[in-house]
């Protein structure tokens, strides 16, 4: 295994087993439950938003090492960015994890996402790809305050 990989591998433990952010805040502006029939993964992303800013974002919830270091990472990056900037990084990621492209084809421009990199191995595995992206679909739907529980099926 290269020494990349197993970086990769080691960031992933380490927020899947000390998930950032993990928790209800007080009085979120929005939130979605999310979840994965095939994994077994819950989440529920909770958004507290101030003038179009994502002040604070955390989640509870319970899954595989990927899905709570996607989720753990996720609220790292977003806290603070405004809701356009979210909804680009939505797709940004979802690119870097979907398609074939590398990071810097995916139309990464800032080294926020470099720490998201390291998921970027799922997209050899469909079935993970459905772990790392559950966070943020989650979060998507919390934004659009649809009420529909987002399901990777």
């Amino acid at each position: 295994m290269s020494a990349l990989r197993e970086l990769n591998q080691e960031v992933i433990l380490d927020h899947g087993k000390e998930p950032r952010n993990f928790g209800r805040p007080e009085a979120p502006s929005c939130q979605s439950h999310g979840h994965n029939p095939l994994c077994g993964d819950t989440l529920t992303i909770y958004l507290t938003l101030a003038d179009g800013v994502v002040d604070d974002i955390r989640f509870e919830g319970r899954g595989c090492a990927i899905s709570i270091a996607s989720a753990s990472m996720m609220t790292e990056l977003l806290k603070g960015k405004t809701v356009d900037q979210v909804k680009v990084l939505f797709e940004q990621f979802h690119g870097l994890v979907t398609s074939g492209a590398a990071a810097c084809e995916a139309g990464f421009e800032t080294n926020d996402l470099d720490k998201l990199v390291v998921l970027s191995g799922v997209r050899e595995f469909p079935m993970r790809v459905k772990c790392a992206t559950l966070a943020w679909h989650t979060m998507k739907a919390a934004l659009e305050n649809n009420g529909e529980e987002v399901t990777t099926e």
